[in-house]
Formats: C-alpha cells, structure tokens, sequence
C-alpha cells in the first residue's frame, strides 16, 4: 500500500457494492461496527471475486462460510454467510446470499478462496445446500449413507428417527444382539 493510497472502511466497501451492483445488494446492515451485506446469490461468485480481486478492498481471506436455516421465520429459507477479511486493510465484512428450499443450491467460490473447499462441503453436509462448481461435493463430517441434515431446524430428534436411523448403526446393533451369546457370564 502506497503513502498516498487509503484505506477504505468497511460501510464504504458495501456502499461501493450497492453501486456497483444495484439490483443485487438487497440490504447493507451495520450493528456494533460490523457490516453485512445482503445480496441475491444469482451473481455471487462475481461480486465474491470483485471483493477479492479488486485492490481497493483485496479481501483475500475467508474467515468462514456457513449456512443458516431460517424454517418458518422467512423466505428464502435458507442463507449463506461468508465472513471476508482483508489482511491488508484491515477490514472484515459479512456476505450473504438466500438460497430457496426449492432450488438448494449456489454457485461455489472454491476457485477464489480454496479454503472454502471443506467449508462449503460443511455447509453441504449440515444442512443440504449445494454448491454449484465444487469440485468434490460430498460428506465430509457425517457418513456417506447417512440420510437428511442434521442442522436443518426440521431434522427429527434422535429419538424421533424411526425408520430413518443410520442403516450402518442398525446393522451394528443387530450384530452385536447376535454375538450375545458367545458373551462369558
């Protein structure tokens, strides 16, 4: 960074986006100093890519990408976050886009950030949503018979599983029904 070039703040990137990006950015939010912003997610890897390609803002780091589940309190259901830094202007800012339960999916920014890789593998695992472009979309936390989303907000409770327990555990609980008998009293 030169000695005349300046830094610009956080509500000044998002003010920048909102011009840029007229009929994407749905909303600029700030609440104690952070400032997020909210878009629609049809162009999100273009405005993900001008944020880290753009040398004025350079946010090169992906803090963190997650996914939330909004079931009965608004639409779309879904949100993806990404939390950007930029290390050399020392300025965080908050990205998300709406993601519809009837099309789950948003464009991958794997090719910007490789860290967003297993984050949107996570996100993918946890609640469903997929990612267009991933090079390598599947589960990485739960196994890969494991039906449904464990952080979606209509996932039943363990109790509540019935028919829909994990095939390998029912099959590991039969088994060890069978070798009881071969148990020393």
């Amino acid at each position: 960074m030169g000695p005349m070039e300046q830094t610009l703040t956080s509500q000044a990137v998002a003010e920048s986006m909102r011009e840029r990006y007229p009929s994407e950015v749905e909303e600029v939010l700030t609440f104690r100093d952070q400032v997020s912003v909210k878009v629609k997610n049809a162009r999100i890897r273009e405005i993900l890519a001008h944020l880290h390609d753009t040398p004025e803002f350079s946010f090169d780091y992906l803090v963190d990408l997650f996914g939330v589940d909004y079931l009965g309190k608004r639409e779309p259901r879904f949100e993806v976050v990404y939390v950007l830094c930029s290390i050399r202007h020392k300025n965080m800012l908050r990205i998300s886009a709406g993601v519809s339960e009837d099309d789950e999916f948003i464009d991958s920014v794997t090719s910007i950030w490789n860290t967003a890789n297993w984050l949107e593998r996570e996100c993918f695992d946890m609640l469903g949503i997929g990612f267009k472009g991933h090079p390598d979309l599947r589960r990485i936390l739960m196994p890969e018979d494991w039906e449904g989303y464990p952080l979606r907000k209509d996932y039943p409770l363990k109790s509540d599983l019935g028919e829909r327990e994990w095939k390998t555990l029912k099959k590991i609980k039969e088994l060890s029904e069978t070798n009881r008998r071969y148990e020393l009293k």
